[in-house]
């Protein structure tokens, strides 16, 4: 059975709207150079929730947390769609963790650059370290930073093994971890892999998502997870806690 489609009236209009986001996005990065953090969160806030206007997409936060303004924060997420970037920057601002190739996009990469993003390379260990080194700095200083501990996208129907290792920032920095949930669903209320990013170019992908009719994206929030309050004092127990979380609230309602 064919998925339903937004009219091509409806895909050229938020294509166009995109357009515009990015010819504003890439005249506004020059506030992103981290000299005043709270102007710096403000307009990922803005950027996040543009971008996610220009394509359709809607925002549900069904648990919201305890504490949004709350700086220092290691924010770990499920990795869907690169959509997911846009939602966490609209309700939690913070620096992302992210693969090597994304510092190339257009406009994308730069935003990312000028956001304070560490771009890392996933196959290697050696970077792992000064990683974990400039993170537990960042969060020490009061800076919130976000990575996807599955280290690449899935369908969102389920979820990949999570990776401890950046979970060590964490620890070193004695930061408390947000785990947030990312869920998407069609005009019908039921979950979709379509806006996923696995295995598929961003052009495409792009593409699938101004065709759907209606796009919401559900967003869970755990309460804070403190290192110093797990029994077993280690990244890989904070690694379980964040995972359980997320597959528990991933597996839900998911069907394939």
């Amino acid at each position: 059975m064919s998925r339903q489609k937004a009219p091509i009236s409806l895909r050229l209009s938020r294509l166009a709207k995109l357009a515009v986001w990015l010819f504003k996005t890439g005249r506004n990065l020059s506030n992103l150079d981290g000299s005043d953090p709270q102007a710096r969160d403000k307009a990922l806030i803005t950027l996040g929730s543009t971008a996610l206007q220009a394509v359709g997409a809607k925002l549900n936060v069904t648990t919201p947390p305890e504490h949004f303004h709350v700086s220092g924060t290691l924010v770990v997420a499920n990795h869907v769609s690169w959509l997911d970037i846009f939602a966490m920057s609209a309700l939690f601002p913070s620096s992302f963790i992210a693969k090597q190739e994304i510092s190339t996009w257009p406009v994308l990469g730069k935003m990312g650059r000028n956001a304070g993003t560490v771009f890392i390379n996933r196959n290697s260990r050696k970077d792992v370290e000064p990683i974990n080194q400039a993170i537990a700095a960042a969060l020490k200083a009061g800076q919130n930073v976000s990575f996807f501990p599955e280290a690449k996208t899935s369908s969102g129907l389920d979820v990949l093994p999570f990776k401890a290792a950046l979970f060590q920032s964490a620890m070193d920095a004695g930061a408390p971890i947000q785990t947030m949930v990312l869920r998407y669903y069609d005009h019908n209320g039921r979950r979709t892999d379509i806006p996923s990013y696995a295995d598929v170019s961003l052009a495409k992908s792009l593409w699938r998502i101004v065709s759907m009719p209606e796009l919401h994206i559900r967003v869970d929030f755990a309460k804070p997870i403190h290192p110093a309050a797990l029994p077993d004092q280690d990244r890989f127990a904070l690694k379980d806690a964040a995972e359980a979380y997320v597959r528990e609230k991933v597996l839900e309602d998911a069907t394939v």
